[in-house]
């Protein structure tokens, strides 16, 4: 994966280029940059959330006939989650601190929360991987296994929830 660091470093317009230059400033540009750089991740990421989201949604047009609730009752709360997490991401905390914050958040741990918002694109890979077990479970017609894949991929998405949920806190110290 690219990092997008360094582009939004690269594509800075002559506005932001003087305002590294003006004494002061230079820092408070940096942090709006990464802020941007990952806020642009985190878009990419709620994006491949939305993708495993609607995989999952075309999983659950295989179960087909018979009376398979609980695998319907499963796929569809599974998606309600998906679209809860997605937009999570999408709208979360980008490290800002303003002038008079109760925490500061420094150059280096708005560094930190991009490498821990990227290390989570592991998470979504295993997602994608569970999306194609449920996907054969149900296609094979083995609801037994079904219920398995998708109380699986329910853990996944908890353990990504629940990382993500904690990353400001993780980075600015603030974890009890």
């Amino acid at each position: 994966m690219a990092d997008i660091r360094q582009r939004v470093d690269e594509d800075r317009g002559l506005l932001k280029k003087i305002q590294n230059f003006v004494p002061g400033f230079r820092g408070y540009r940096r942090r709006e940059d990464l802020r941007d750089a990952d806020r642009m991740l985190r878009a990419q990421i709620a994006g491949h959330l939305g993708s495993v989201r609607k995989d999952l949604e075309n999983s659950r047009m295989l179960i087909t006939g018979g009376w398979n609730s609980k695998e319907l009752e499963l796929i569809g709360g599974l998606i309600s989650q998906l679209k809860k997490v997605e937009g999570q991401v999408a709208h979360a905390e980008t490290g800002y601190s303003g002038f008079v914050a109760d925490i500061e958040v420094k150059e280096d741990q708005i560094y930190r929360l991009y490498d821990y918002d990227a290390s989570m694109i592991d998470m979504i890979g295993q997602m994608r991987s569970s999306v194609d077990a449920v996907r054969t479970s149900l296609t094979s017609g083995d609801s037994a296994r079904a219920v398995q894949d998708l109380m699986s991929m329910r853990v996944l998405i908890n353990n990504f929830e629940s990382q993500f949920d904690r990353r400001l806190r993780v980075i600015t110290g603030t974890e009890v």
